[in-house]
């Protein structure tokens, strides 16, 4: 073998190589081409459930029909012979739990107490103990007899729901967890020919709970249903849905009642909108399903994941319940495959929407808590800073009206760098003012507007002043006052609490009802949104005078900016009191920084400072004067060339 044929062979093995991996598909090009195969075996596995459907109702029809055609003039016995045997064509072989009696089972430990029903072994109520309601009653997440929970399967040959039929537990109607853990059982029998409980045939709902946790376990478990189930089954369908029941005083726009839910593959976590009706079919792998309201959530948990999950938010435009917040649906595909004991291990979190808490379980349930995860800074400034500073405060139990003047105080402190260099800025306009004025005498004409801000720039120029100086800090505190907008009014710390006139700093404050709705404003005053308003309208003129940049304005920019607080006035006064006094506390404080460093800055000083800076030669011009120069040439005014 001479040396071109090795080369040869060598040359073409690395094309053979590099081919191989140009085709390889990226991770990209993987997870769209599984995405596909999962939605191609969503739709045959519909297509299944609907001819297994369809199988099935035509069976009932045919029994009803035989049953129609039987003489009317029988004996009761015949009757319910009938009857049960068009349950048993209906149900098959747990025709026997279509009747029962739904009894209540309570199991509870320390920190909640769920009522088990016997109809669909299904949790119908929780009620957490430590909190209640805005009104002082006990505080149920959702309505008891609104609430729908079961699990869909084929079971020789009939589609069986467990939502509609009874389970069966021990003598115990109650558990109690102080210690340890304990686990609660819940069973759906099977029936022989003679339709008698089969012992060994049973779907159990097996709730385990511990002591000091608001996560439950919740497993299914196929215990001897290999010969009812057929052996290529691979999936259940679970239907969860319910309606919430309001807890808060008010309904927070920004925070409302919705599904949560996370994806699998890509840990990302996305919800249905808060405020309109809204549905999504994920068709891909999810981790969690979590029906949420503002300061609590019902969550759904898989240990692996689900298949595929169909949600739906909405809100009923007549509901029987007062107490009516919305309502969740969830149509969950859980893996499966069946044997002599198939487990499906799932978890329940019943709980308080708090960071701390929702944190330690590592599902990233805390992304149900609307603190600004969309922009990464805003979410940062919350999770880094304002929550440890705020947990940090709340251990020296002092009220929380206090604890937000500190934090508000601390943000004014490690902000006081950026605001000084505002406040110098400020400073330097105020001494340019006179000249400032002196341009507008020289163009007073409309027309001569860009000249007169070619030569307010070269003005700028010379002194060594940066117009944007003063916007830039600004700029710069503008993401912690949009984080502070998402922190309070989803601070869990606050509910509920008082301070001063405000009895829950986390809705809003009601010095007078008025008795009727303003549009735009509600139906009473909020104390501290009127506080907030009158000093953003007393900031407002301060500033506009401390820069010397009042006159300067278009008559529309001025009236602007006090429309602005009017605005937040209407927007406000129905959000939460702790995100208004914040509001307040940093306008009054902002009013002191201004006192003091007024007090310390030596304007005689800067402005001998600009008088010097012009007397030097000119800086390099900027290439926003550069345009601003192109643009005064382009009208025919020729711009100084000092």
């Amino acid at each position: 073998m001479d040396r071109n044929t090795i080369f040869g062979i060598v040359l073409i093995f690395a094309i053979l190589v590099g081919y191989s991996i140009w085709m390889t598909p990226s991770k990209e090009e993987k997870e769209a081409a599984q995405h596909k195969q999962d939605s191609i075996m969503q739709i045959r596995r519909a297509e299944d459930s609907i001819s297994q459907i369809k199988l099935t109702e035509q069976r009932i029809q045919d029994s009803i029909k035989r049953t129609l055609e039987l003489k009317t003039d029988v004996d009761q016995a015949t009757g319910e012979k009938i009857i049960s045997q068009i349950e048993r064509d209906k149900l098959g072989v747990f025709a026997g739990s279509a009747q029962g009696r739904d009894r209540i089972f309570i199991i509870e430990n320390e920190l909640m107490k769920i009522h088990v029903s016997a109809k669909g072994g299904k949790i119908a109520t929780v009620e957490l103990k430590e909190f209640h309601t805005y009104d002082s009653l006990p505080l149920i997440l959702s309505d008891p007899d609104k609430t729908n929970f079961g699990i869909t399967f084929f079971a020789a040959g009939r589609l069986v729901n467990t939502n509609e039929l009874y389970f069966r537990h021990g003598a115990d109607t109650s558990l109690s967890v102080t210690s340890g853990t304990k686990s609660f059982s819940m069973r759906l029998y099977a029936d022989d020919s003679k339709s008698t409980p089969a012992a060994g045939s049973y779907v159990e709902f097996l709730y385990t709970l511990k002591s000091n946790d608001y996560m439950i376990d919740f497993d299914i478990n196929f215990v001897g249903m290999e010969k009812y189930i057929e052996a290529g089954t691979n999936f259940i369908d679970l239907a969860w849905s319910t309606e919430m029941l309001q807890s808060e005083k008010g309904i927070d726009q920004f925070n409302g009642p919705t599904i949560y839910y996370k994806y699998f593959q890509d840990d990302e976590v996305d919800f249905l909108s808060e405020t309109k009706d809204d549905e999504e079919n994920l068709i891909t792998k999810v981790k969690w399903v979590g029906f949420k309201q503002r300061f609590f959530t019902s969550t759904l948990i898989a240990k692996d994941h689900f298949l595929s999950a169909k949600i739906k938010a909405f809100t009923l435009a007549e509901p029987s319940n007062p107490g009516y917040l919305r309502s969740a649906e969830a149509a969950i595909n859980i893996p499966m495959k069946i044997s002599d004991r198939t487990n499906v291990p799932l978890s329940f979190y019943f709980g308080p929407n708090k960071f701390k808490t929702l944190r330690q379980y590592k599902l990233d349930l805390e992304r149900q808590i609307p603190l600004g995860w969309s922009f990464f800074l805003m979410a940062w400034i919350n999770r880094y800073a304002v929550l440890p500073v705020f947990n940090f405060l709340e251990g020296f139990g002092w009220n929380y009206g206090i604890i937000i003047l500190i934090l508000t105080v601390l943000l004014k402190i490690v902000l006081l760098p950026i605001a000084y260099k505002s406040y110098i800025s400020s400073a330097k306009m105020r001494v340019l003012k006179p000249d400032i004025d002196e341009l507008t005498k020289k163009f007073p004409k409309k027309e001569d507007a860009m000249k007169k801000q070619q030569a307010t720039m070269t003005l700028y120029r010379q002194a060594g002043v940066n117009p944007m100086a003063g916007c830039i800090p600004m700029l710069l505190q503008f993401p912690i006052l949009i984080a502070m907008f998402r922190f309070f009014p989803a601070a869990f710390e606050l509910r509920q609490e008082a301070f001063l006139w405000a009895d829950d700093l986390s809705s809003y404050d009601s010095i007078l009802d008025l008795g009727f709705k303003i549009p735009f404003y509600g139906s009473h005053v909020s104390l501290f949104t009127l506080l907030m308003t009158i000093s953003t309208i007393i900031y407002t003129r301060i500033n506009q005078d401390l820069m010397g940049s009042g006159q300067q304005q278009l008559p529309g920019m001025k009236t602007m900016m006090y429309i602005m607080p009017i605005m937040f006035l209407g927007i406000f006064n129905n959000y939460a009191s702790g995100l208004s006094y914040y509001y307040f506390l940093a306008n009054v404080l902002t009013f002191g920084q201004m006192w003091i460093v007024r007090k310390l800055i030596n304007e005689d000083k800067i402005k001998k400072q600009i008088e010097e800076n012009k007397k030097k030669p000119p800086k390099k011009k900027s290439n926003w004067q550069k345009r601003l120069e192109d643009a005064a040439r382009s009208r025919g005014y020729k711009p100084s060339k000092r």
